[in-house]
């Protein structure tokens, strides 16, 4: 079905897919083995092939169910299954076999725990530091209804660097992220960086929703103003007819402008680009 409201990509959006290399197959298979999921595959990320044959992947764990619905995600919502123990080694090991040095993981929103899955990002964590030279970032759901608590377990074996992205500007909440809310997401960037203020924290936007050029300007000023290190910010593509349209795609030159505004105001680390994603190329972004 065609989708008649649907704006034409420009040719700096259109990626070349390339054949299924043995390298992103060998990916796909230890994740399978392991019984592991990955936020490349689970939200159809245009950078999986990229990120698979260089051997990088972003983990999702506590499942690939989400207990929430936004319409911009191509993750699925429902009931999530109970909490696999054997995760954290899982996770572990997988990174080991596929010689990662540098590991993201996110998860889902479990709005069901009473921790908000804090606690399992605690344990793949620990079991993460047994490795040496492991660099750890953790890309985390808002923790809705578990906040501070969910800071508290988290702070006590904290990552090398604490992610949650805002997504969208504060007019567009209740469209782009109907479960979430824009000051408690800033409010948890906050506290973390309070509790461990040794800690880069980091922050995301998707741009082309219907936000203005001065309204991410705000966004990002929010932002530094909650102690918040480094920032992405990239394009929204729509993973199907059923999700947010596209209302702009955004120049590379308008990128680059955000960019150096970021780094103007005080971000150590601000990538901006089309395809830029939160965990694409993250370890560049530590540099």
């Amino acid at each position: 079905m065609k989708d008649l409201h649907s704006i034409p990509k420009p040719n700096w959006i259109k990626i070349k897919l390339p054949i299924e290399s043995s390298r992103i197959n060998h990916v796909k298979k230890i994740l399978k083995m392991n019984l592991l999921h990955s936020v490349c595959e689970e939200a159809l990320c245009p950078n999986l092939h990229e990120c698979f044959n260089n051997k990088t992947a972003t983990f999702m764990i506590l499942g690939n169910i989400c207990t929430r619905k936004c319409p911009f995600c191509a993750i699925s919502n429902g009931r999530p299954r109970l909490i696999n123990s054997d995760e954290p080694k899982k996770l572990s090991n997988t990174v080991l076999q596929m010689g990662i040095k540098y590991v993201v993981i996110t998860s889902v929103a479990r709005d069901d725990l009473k921790d908000g899955g804090a606690i399992q990002f605690v344990n793949c964590i620990k079991n993460l530091r047994m490795q040496k030279n492991i660099q750890i970032e953790i890309l985390v759901p808002d923790f809705r209804n578990s906040l501070e608590y969910s800071i508290d377990i988290i702070s006590k074996y904290p990552p090398d660097i604490f992610n949650h992205n805002l997504e969208s500007i504060p007019r567009l909440y209740n469209i782009v992220r109907p479960g979430g809310n824009y000051h408690h997401s800033l409010k948890l960037l906050n506290i973390f960086k309070n509790k461990n203020p040794g800690i880069p924290t980091k922050s995301g936007l998707m741009l082309g929703l219907g936000e203005t050029d001065r309204e991410v300007i705000k966004v990002l000023q929010d932002l530094r103003n909650n102690s918040v290190d480094m920032l992405t910010l990239g394009q929204y593509l729509r993973p199907s007819i059923s999700h947010l349209p596209v209302k702009r795609y955004v120049t590379p030159l308008k990128f680059q402008y955000f960019q150096k505004k970021a780094l103007s105001m005080g971000f150590s680390n601000a990538f901006c680009g089309p395809l830029v994603r939160s965990s694409y190329h993250a370890h560049f972004q530590t540099q």
